[in-house]
């Protein structure tokens, strides 16, 4: 596998477009300079995670007797509370009362760009070609950074689409993420029960 190739599956894998309506919803109720440093923020946390997970992920999780479906799981558990949240919104917003009202790590760097399966993507290159992990690294940097790209272009459709829209949006997609959720739950337990050999 090229850089190129490597970079194009990974930035697949990450979504930037799925993500686009989670992260306008989150953002809603910040004020602009505040959207464009909570992004970044979270964009270099999802960065070092995914980092992280490509030089020792396989390592930490044997370290802590986690199972990778475990991953899988947790973050479809948490992907399905969020959809539900964004279909029947409570009066706080989308993820309730927050520190300083913006979200932090969790959901927009982990599970929404640093997801379960970038997780095991950058796990899977690491540990098959592990003298290629500099090759693996600037992968993941160049699909990062087009990934950044575009939601930070999303935040712009803030000043021309009206609230209506973003909450028709909100909803359906709120839809869409209950099924992908939904989807990571069945992998993770497929994957548990077929075990470790299977």
């Amino acid at each position: 596998m090229t850089i190129a190739s490597a970079a194009l599956l990974l930035f697949l894998i990450l979504d930037p477009l799925g993500n686009i309506p989670v992260f306008l919803s989150l953002l809603r109720p910040l004020p602009g300079h505040r959207r464009r440093i909570v992004l970044v923020r979270e964009l270099l946390i999802a960065l070092v995670v995914l980092m992280v997970f490509l030089w020792g992920g396989k390592y930490a999780l044997d370290l802590m007797h986690l199972r990778q479906e475990s991953v899988s799981i947790a973050g479809g558990i948490v992907l399905f509370l969020i959809g539900l949240r964004m279909i029947f919104p409570p009066p706080e917003g989308l993820m309730g009362e927050l520190p300083d009202g913006e979200p932090f790590i969790v959901p927009m760097a982990i599970p929404l760009v640093a997801g379960p399966s970038g997780m095991a993507a950058v796990m899977l290159m690491g540990s098959k070609e592990p003298g290629r992990l500099m090759d693996w690294s600037l992968a993941l940097l160049l699909a990062w950074a087009a990934t950044a790209a575009i939601l930070f272009c999303a935040t712009a459709l803030y000043r021309w689409l009206g609230t209506r829209v973003l909450t028709a949006v909100e909803r359906l997609m709120g839809m869409l993420l209950v099924s992908i959720s939904v989807q990571m739950l069945l992998d993770g337990f497929g994957l548990y029960f077929r075990g470790p050999g299977g």
